[in-house]
């Protein structure tokens, strides 16, 4: 079957990763024509038709998923496919939470196979019916992206399963690799046959983790969120995947990223830390990552079930036929109910060595407890589900051989479709479930559980319970699963201990009955009010407020194939361009500038901290044109400053953010007017010590009037926790002292107040203003926290009446982020090369004065 919605892997193999295949279209392109919005310096930005938002049209939520929730059979008669909704799939019951006027559109793969010569009609026919756009995936390819890529390596590493050996896991495979992003992109096509720019897009789970990446490409303003259902694991484990990167920052395309549990956030965030240096914040609750101008929020909620679905099976005449069966067939019996796929992280062979030990230490048990053991058919195919499944028949038959006997069998191993009302029936007479996964994203059994054991009217009749009766129910949950910090009334166990495992089941069943209702109406009263609707909702929101602020930003394309993303900036906030700023430079004749020095002047990575020759050589040009006047203004002591520029005479230093100003080198340098007392450095010292002891890495550096704890060293996270630890002692310890106490980059520092760079910047400009001189031209490029006084105090200050028309202001920071300034320069080979330019306009001018005078000198001779 060929698939015209296949792309080659001859693209991928050539490196031609983001060029979307042109693909005859089947289904109508549902797109209005599209509204424009003006660009404002018309200097390159992605601002173009396709992204902008169209007129008339109400957005419709576009919900895309591996499989589609439908369920297809074709008559072999007739040969005519018929299909319906899969009313158990989580896709489905989530439309609960968005408005009954909302239109959901879903896009993904059928379960079954459909030839080539029948795609154009059955997608037709699913998208009339169903709203359903399928995605037909060659079988070669989806082999090798579900059963291969998928299922063979993904899972396992993010189950925290390393391929050591060939017979546990396998090996990256570059092929499968070629054959996941071939197929996210057959994805990304569908989505755009559908997509209009006022929609929302939400794509599901770990098949489909770059697929951000294809859609910010094709729609830079794409209101995009992202959830992952299966565990994320700790940078340790992920740091193995050779496409880590790739994943990370594709994932990093969606406006929202939500997971279960914050264990999974959190091991995400710290991937992103480790692996691509960004930090993140909590704002007003909400965490964010700040990257390349955009906030990618993250969501922390698990997933819920649909109430109504289990209530309506509980409901069901079958499920009441089934528990009078039950009852029947377990009649004296205390029964135990778990529920697992046939897999080899669900620790169904772990919970059977449990119960095994259980009957072995306690044999007043033995003919009365009673585990049955449904086992759904495993999702994938392989050894490791072979093996798995050896090993629970084999554990099976030998605790029945063992303690079984006419009449009793210990484990009901049951190995087969079982359907959802029969399970329903199990659990409402079970008097405890065990979940005990060594490893799960959320697992939905448990709540499941619950909602049975609630119960019905119709329910209650069946079991004969009094109505009105209060309900009971136990659990025992693995710590390592999804559902295990939302249901606080469960007995948590560690899987692997057995003993454990087995104790606590003891203890859920000898429960005092009191405590069983307690718990079980807190868990359901959770249950209840945090169903699917609930987090769907809740999800929906959250990716609108993520994405309010998408059409005030304008957009730029960065970066090719998977290292694509968008750099979203205010339209106030661009790039300084050099001609601009050399035009307004030559039209003055007055100028001041101001500049940073660490992470300005020299890279924040270089380990030798002297200037280069090449930063001596600009300053000394800046400084020799006497319409110039330049300050390099740092945290840095002022011997350090004085030894590195001693070469530079005309220049100005202004150290420890302007406690001390020297003019030129050839004046003495001036200390600040401020009435300092440093008897605090006695209380913030030894404070510092006992954190540079306790955190390997970092280190103290002592200035005249400030103490300074550098962190960059150290572990990324563990310096990161110890300097919000050490900011808030400090601040404790110093409140009555007149001292300031702030975090920069991989620092900490304290130092008096009212000593700040913008201190500097208005004590400079003032002077010059008040001699008669006022600058016409103010430059100041920075890039640490400290900078953005400056850039203020140069934006407040009240400049001469005098002069012709307003100074040309320019604030620049280094880097895309939030700051003050209106500009920026990507790093500092760009700031190098901006003063150079400003150098060499000084230059020019100096020359065409000079000839300028000659030849008014020739001319006055000839007169």
């Amino acid at each position: 079957m060929v698939s015209r919605s296949c792309i080659s892997l001859l693209d991928l193999a050539s490196g031609n990763m983001m060029n979307f295949s042109q693909s005859p279209r089947s289904l109508p392109k549902i797109m209005t024509f599209p509204g424009i919005i003006s660009d404002v310096d018309g200097d390159g930005t992605n601002d173009g038709n396709s992204d902008s938002p169209s007129t008339g049209n109400c957005a419709k939520m576009i919900i895309v998923s591996n499989f589609l929730p439908l369920n297809a059979k074709k008559d072999l008669n007739s040969g005519k496919w018929s299909f319906s909704f899969d009313e158990d799939s989580l896709l489905l019951q989530m439309k609960d939470g968005f408005s009954a006027n909302s239109e959901v559109v879903y896009v993904g793969s059928l379960r079954v196979e459909v030839d080539s010569s029948e795609q154009e009609e059955v997608s037709q026919k699913l998208l009339e019916e169903f709203n359903c756009v399928p995605t037909f995936i060659p079988p070669d390819i989806y082999k090798k992206f579900y059963h291969g890529f998928c299922k063979h390596h993904l899972w396992p590493l993010f189950h925290y399963m390393l391929p050591l050996c060939p017979d546990h896991g396998n090996r990256f495979d570059r092929l499968l690799w070629q054959a996941y992003v071939s197929t996210n992109k057959i994805f990304a096509d569908k989505v755009m046959e559908v997509y209009n720019p006022e929609d929302y897009v939400w794509v599901h789970d770990y098949h489909l983790m770059v697929l951000p990446t294809f859609l910010r490409k094709r729609f830079n303003r794409i209101k995009l969120g992202f959830f992952l259902h299966s565990p994320f694991p700790s940078s340790e484990i992920y740091r193995t995947l050779l496409v880590r990167d790739e994943i990370l920052k594709a994932l990093l395309n969606a406006d929202l990223i939500g997971f279960h549990t914050f264990d999974y956030a959190r091991h995400f965030l710290t991937c992103c830390s480790r692996m691509l240096g960004l930090n993140y914040e909590s704002k007003r609750g909400h965490i964010g990552l700040e990257y390349f101008g955009r906030t990618v929020y993250i969501k922390i909620l698990p997933v819920g079930i649909h109430m109504g679905r289990v209530e309506s099976a509980l409901n069901h005449p079958s499920s009441s036929i089934k528990v009078k069966e039950i009852q029947e067939q377990f009649k004296g019996k205390r029964l135990v109910i778990g529920v697992d796929d046939m897999d080899m992280f669900k620790g169904i062979s772990l919970k059977l060595l449990a119960v095994e030990h259980l009957l072995l230490q306690n044999s007043e048990l033995r003919g009365k407890l009673v585990l049955v053991q449904i086992v759904n058919p495993a999702r994938s195919s392989g050894k490791d589900v072979q093996e798995a499944k050896m090993e629970t028949y084999s554990i099976t038959k030998r605790i029945n051989d063992t303690f079984g006997f006419p009449g009793y069998e210990p484990v009901v191993l049951i190995d087969r479709q079982v359907p959802f009302c029969e399970k329903t029936a199990y659990y409402a007479l079970a008097e405890c479930c065990i979940v005990n996964p060594v490893r799960d994203g959320m697992n939905l059994i448990p709540y499941k559980y619950i909602v049975c054991r609630q119960g019905t009217p119709k329910m209650d009749e069946a079991l004969g319970v009094v109505s009105g009766s209060r309900h009971t129910s136990t659990l025992v949950v693995s710590e390592f699963t999804g559902c295990s910090p939302s249901l606080s009334g469960a007995i948590r166990v560690n899987p692997w201990d057995i003993e454990a495992v087995a104790n606590a089941v003891i203890a859920a069943i000898d429960m005092p009955d009191l405590e069983k209702q307690l718990r079980h109406e807190k868990h359901y009263c959770y249950v209840s009010s945090h169903d699917v609707a609930y987090w769907a909702r809740s999800f929906m929101q959250d990716l609108k407020r993520a994405c309010k602020d998408h059409y005030s930003k304008r957009c730029w394309d960065i970066g090719f194939g998977l290292n694509f993303r968008i750099l979203s900036l205010s339209p106030s906030f661009r790039k300084l361009s050099n001609d601009h700023i050399i035009s307004a430079y030559k039209r003055t004749s007055k100028r001041a500038i101001f500049l940073d020095y660490d992470g300005t002047m020299v890279p924040h990575t270089s380990i030798a901290k002297n200037p280069t020759p090449e930063v001596i050589s600009v300053l000394n040009n800046l400084c020799a044109d006497p319409m110039n006047s330049v300050f390099i203004v740092s945290g840095r002591g002022k011997e350090s400053l004085s030894d590195w520029f001693v070469q530079c005479e005309n220049l100005g230093i202004a150290a420890e953010h302007g406690y001390f100003l020297r003019w030129s080198g050839m004046s003495d340098w001036e200390t600040s007017s401020l009435a300092v007392d440093f008897d605090w450095k006695n209380i913030a010292e030894p404070v510092m010590k006992s954190y540079t002891e306790a955190t390997d890495g970092s280190y103290i550096e002592a200035k005249e009037i400030a103490l300074v704890w550098h962190h960059q060293d150290a572990d990324p996270d563990f310096g990161s926790c110890q300097a919000k630890e050490l900011l808030d002692h400090l601040e404790n310890v110093l409140a009555n002292d007149p001292v300031a106490v702030k975090r920069g980059q991989n620092i900490v520092e304290v130092k008096p107040q009212g000593v700040t760079k913008g201190f500097v910047t208005e004590k400079v400009l003032s002077k010059m203003i008040a001699s008669g001189k006022p600058p016409g031209f103010v430059l100041c490029i920075g890039d640490d926290r400290s900078d953005e006084d400056m850039f203020e105090s140069i934006s407040n200050t009240p400049y001469s009446s005098s002069l012709p028309s307003a100074p040309a202001i320019f604030a620049c920071t280094v880097g895309q982020k939030p700051s003050k300034a209106r500009y920026y320069l990507d790093d500092t080979v760009d700031v190098l090369a901006l003063l150079q330019c400003l150098a060499d306009a000084s230059s020019s001018n100096s020359s065409s004065t000079e000839t300028q005078v000659s030849f008014d000198n020739v001319v006055q001779k000839e007169l």
